[in-house]
């Protein structure tokens, strides 16, 4: 396996026991300083060509799967304003949003907020970009499906 990083270590990025377990490991490799420029292969991934940041290297790397994360930032700023989101940028949703004399923050409906409902009826979040979510791939996809029974339970009500 090959973690590449943008990043010049994984420390500043990830849990010490992380980052710790991935050192331990023989059969991890960690390249940092890098990018990918592009995804190769005919109907499956086969490799994947890498630059470095560095020198500005390109090269080739083996690979037949890829999983990208591209960080813990919400990059919600699309949505200030308008969305009520906490000091990070991360969107509040459901039971979660702040309150005013009892009840949501600006909620203008007699109902309470659906599980994954943000501050403005009729739109949701969920995954990573929500206050208080899990931050776990699993977690993220749990989320996304239980959105849709929100999404569902709202569109009876239109």
């Amino acid at each position: 396996m090959t973690i590449l990083l943008r990043a010049a270590d994984l420390s500043p990025t990830m849990a010490r026991y992380l980052v710790d377990r991935i050192r331990a490991e023989q059969n991890i490799t960690v390249l940092t300083e890098v990018v990918v420029e592009e995804a190769c292969g005919d109907g499956a991934l086969r490799s994947v060509t890498i630059k470095s940041l560095k020198t500005g290297e390109s090269r080739s790397v083996s690979a037949a799967a890829m999983f990208i994360f591209i960080g813990a930032k919400p990059r919600t700023d699309a949505f200030a304003g308008v969305l009520e989101r906490d000091e990070g940028g991360f969107i509040y949703t459901g039971a979660d949003m702040p309150k005013e004399h009892g009840r949501p923050r600006g909620w203008t409906l007699e109902r309470a907020p659906l599980m994954f409902e943000t501050s403005i009826p009729g739109v949701f979040a969920a995954g990573d970009v929500r206050a208080g979510a899990n931050r776990r791939v699993a977690a993220a996809v749990g989320e996304g499906s239980a959105a849709i029974y929100s999404v569902h339970q709202y569109l009876r009500t239109v």
